[in-house]
């Protein structure tokens, strides 16, 4: 779970604005209490908009994660999905808000956090994207999934107990410092990072992608099981190799030698870096098919490598884990 800036983008839809515009005007007229955000719920469960992104959403997470469920009134699994995140974002009483985006009534915020296909979820910490998945997962996977954004939350300085920030709110701040590794709390960081998740992040901004390393693996010795340094160094390392590569001559060497497992991970690596994530996958999967022995290690460690950039629950990884157990097994 590796947090990526994210900004609005893409063009308007006047088709889904005018739908959109005729629901609010339906549940105004119905006057029904269930139909306003928050209402029912102790404001746990919100509707979100692009006009109330902002506020709804990026600021308010800086203090609480704010879980989003992006769904259409069209889309079977949604209304399958939708439930289970309102009953267990009402069961957390406030440590996170659970945000709904109608995708259709909303194109540029679709467009921004890059919606494929529905319902997915994504969660948003201090004021920053953290993967999340696609499809209705079970309702025991979704807890897990949320555990370890408040797992990242803590990591990031924020506070499980969410909150208005009213009476208390300094208190909870300094339980928070003491209970997080080298009493990082919410104030220690400037963003809301932890130093050395601020440091990382600061040499990538920058290139440095070096130094980026040095901070996760400095992280990963201290607590070996961190998931956010483990994914950023993950991360980093895929940046750092497929800056070293020659696309084009790594590309002609995949295609003359399709059973070399270096030069396939190559282009998985380049694939990977562009966003093609199944294709990369698959490319390596192919590899462990058609080899054995060392040739077959060398595909399965690489591909296992990749696995980490992503949450383990990521539906992509799911499927592909899967696939690499058959073979394997």
């Amino acid at each position: 779970m590796q947090p990526r800036d994210f900004s609005l983008y893409g063009a308007v839809d006047l088709g889904a604005r005018q739908a959109a515009a005729q629901r609010r005007q339906q549940a105004a007229q119905s006057g029904n209490a269930d139909t306003d955000p928050g209402v029912g719920n102790g404001g746990v469960v919100i509707d979100v908009t692009e006009q109330t992104f902002n506020t709804d959403v990026v600021e308010r997470s800086r203090t609480t994660p704010v879980i989003m469920d992006l769904w259409a009134e069209w889309c079977g699994p949604c209304k399958q999905l939708s439930p289970v995140l309102e009953k267990l974002a009402v069961e957390a009483d406030g440590q996170w808000i659970l945000a709904k985006v109608d995708v259709d009534a909303n194109p540029q915020l679709s467009a921004a956090l890059q919606v494929q296909s529905i319902p997915m979820v994504v969660a948003v910490i201090g004021g920053q994207l953290v993967d999340g998945f696609l499809g209705a997962l079970p309702e025991a996977q979704v807890r897990q999934w949320i555990s370890q954004v408040m797992g990242v939350a803590a990591k990031m300085g924020l506070s499980a107990a969410g909150g208005d920030g009213g009476d208390g709110a300094e208190d909870a701040a300094d339980d928070e410092a003491a209970r997080s590794p080298a009493g990082v709390g919410p104030q220690a960081a400037a963003g809301g990072l932890p130093p050395a998740y601020a440091e990382a992040r600061d040499a990538m901004e920058r290139g440095d992608f070096d130094a980026a390393a040095r901070v996760f693996e400095a992280e990963l010795a201290r607590a070996p099981a961190d998931p956010v340094a483990k994914t950023g160094l993950a991360q980093v390392n895929l940046i750092r190799r497929v800056n070293s590569y020659d696309e084009a001559k790594v590309r002609r060497d995949a295609a003359e030698h399709p059973s070399d497992p270096e030069a396939q991970s190559r282009v998985a690596d380049i694939d990977m870096a562009s966003g093609r994530i199944d294709e990369a996958f698959d490319r390596l999967l192919g590899v462990v098919r058609r080899t054995s022995g060392e040739d077959r290690e060398k595909a399965r460690a690489h591909l296992v490598g990749l696995f980490d950039i992503y949450p383990p629950r990521d539906p992509r990884v799911s499927k592909a884990r899967a696939a690499l157990s058959a073979l394997l097994f």
